[in-house]
Order: structure tokens, then sequence, then C-alpha cells
């Protein structure tokens, strides 16, 4: 059984809190977080946007496709990845930072998990940290987040990209990502980070076989018990190459599917790499009834 609209959720989980004194209001119909990879090798682009000139037309041309927020990454995450240094991602995604700061009010996001990249992207704009380790992957994160008083989103994640596909495991996929971002949401709280500022993400793709992905998309809702947004991130991921039994088909189509199961189950934010299409999808679910 589906769960109440996100209109229903507890009033916590209807606003999410980011840096510079804004506030997000999440309604019926997720927003929206463009994706703006500032590497050579995304497994979504192939490095179509490493250039920074690219990279800042990539997220003016989301922003007017209507996405809510813009998510600039300099290290890639696909399974096998290996790390790049701190400046080096600092190269790649500060330029595009400050340009998309320049030239735009959509709220910016820094994809990182290293605490001197998160502190400088504040520093450039960003209000938002989205963190795949949970602000956990670097022992000063976690005082750049509480002193630079920006929206965080902490993610669950087994392995680290290098390693993740490797053979995952798990007792219960859905109680385990659970309980991992309870305890999650429990020590960014007692570092000081107030529950506003907190997104959650269960993860797709992240040290996850097929079964597992499509097991915690099924039981998304459950994660709103956690008192947080919940945030998901979908978009092209390899599980539903898996489903249509064709690796190498085109996902678009298959990830506006699961955009609307999300956001049927109340999911507040979804980050997606095609916005135009991902909104006219879920406009035209919700005028056909689909979150009555």
């Amino acid at each position: 059984m589906c769960p109440d609209p996100p209109f229903a959720l507890p009033e916590r989980a209807r606003r999410w809190r980011i840096g510079r004194g804004r506030t997000l209001a999440l309604g019926r119909l997720p927003l929206l977080m463009g994706v703006v990879n500032v590497t050579p090798d995304s497994f979504s682009d192939g490095g179509r946007y490493r250039e920074p000139a690219a990279a800042i037309a990539r997220g003016l041309a989301l922003a007017a496709d209507g996405a809510d927020l813009l998510d600039v990454g300099g290290q890639s995450t696909r399974p096998g990845a290996a790390p790049v240094g701190a400046d080096e991602e600092l190269a790649r995604v500060l330029p595009v930072l400050r340009g998309l700061t320049d030239q735009t009010a959509v709220p910016l996001s820094i994809d990182t998990s290293k605490a001197a990249v998160a502190r400088a992207a504040v520093e450039a704009g960003a209000t938002v940290i989205n963190d795949v380790t949970a602000l956990s992957g670097d022992p000063d994160m976690l005082a750049v987040a509480v002193e630079s008083e920006v929206g965080v989103c902490a993610m669950h994640m087994q392995g680290t990209p290098e390693n993740m596909q490797d053979a995952p495991r798990y007792d219960d996929v859905v109680a385990d990502v659970f309980d991992y971002l309870a305890r999650c949401r429990d020590r960014l709280v007692a570092a000081g980070i107030d529950r506003a500022r907190i997104a959650l993400d269960p993860g797709i793709g992240f040290g996850k076989t097929a079964e597992h992905n499509l097991a915690l998309l099924a039981s998304v809702g459950r994660l709103h018990a956690l008192g947080c947004p919940v945030l998901v991130g979908p978009s092209r991921k390899r599980f539903i190459g898996h489903v249509l039994g064709d690796p190498s088909a085109d996902r678009t189509a298959g990830t506006l599917g699961v955009a609307l199961a999300l956001a049927r189950a109340g999911v507040q934010i979804l980050r997606v790499h095609d916005v135009a299409a991902a909104r006219q999808a879920l406009l035209l679910f919700a005028a056909a009834g689909g979150l009555d």
C-alpha cells in the first residue's frame, strides 16, 4: 500500500534548510536536483562537461529546464572510479561554481567527500554539501558542515566507489540501510547540525546489486520515518538496464518510470540528469491523478 502523498508527511520533513538563510519548501512533487558532472570519466556523459564553460552552460540549461538545485561534482563516483586529489577536484569545480553563482539564483550543491573541497565550494556559493560517504570519509567534513551552516545530504554506501560493486551483501537491505541512515542522522545532530538541514539518501547503485536497488525503491516510503527529507538518485543507473534486459539500452525512459514511483512514495528530492523530461513526466503524472 502506498504511503500518503508528500504533503501528509511530518512537518519537519516538508522543508529543507540550506545555506545563506534559504529554505526549500517540499511539496506534492519532488524537487529536481540537476547533475553537473565536471569529470572526464562520468558513466553518464563521458566527460562532455569537463571544461568549465561547458559545465556552466550545462548548469544554466538545467536551470532553464526547471532544476530546483544544481549538484556540481568533480570526482567520479561510478563503480571502479579511482579517487582524485583535492587540488584537482577544486580546479574542476570552483570555476563552475563561481560561474553559476554569477549567472543563476538556483541553489548550488557540491558533490564531494573532501572537507577542503566542501569548504572552498561553500565560499564560492554552494549551499548544500552532498557527500556519498555520509560526512564520514574525511575527519574534517563534519566541522565544515557545522561551521558553514549549509544543507547536507548524507548517503548510504557499502564500501568505496573503487570496490563497492565487488560483492555487496546485506542481511536485509531495507532494514540495514534504514538503520545506517538513522545512525547517521543521529551522529550529525549530535555534532551540531540541525535536523532541518539534513537530507538522507539510500544510495541507489552504491554497493548494491540490481535486486538490492529494487528492494530499496519498493520500500523507500519507510525512510520517511527518519523525519528528514529523502533524496534519491536513480538516474541512468545500471539496474535500469538489468530490468529492461538490455545493459546497453537508453535509460532515460526507465529513469522516468522510477521517478514517478518515487513521487508516488513521497520522495522529496530526485537527483536526475534529464531535468526537462523528469519535470514534464511529473507534472503530467500529477495532473492525471497520480498523487491522489
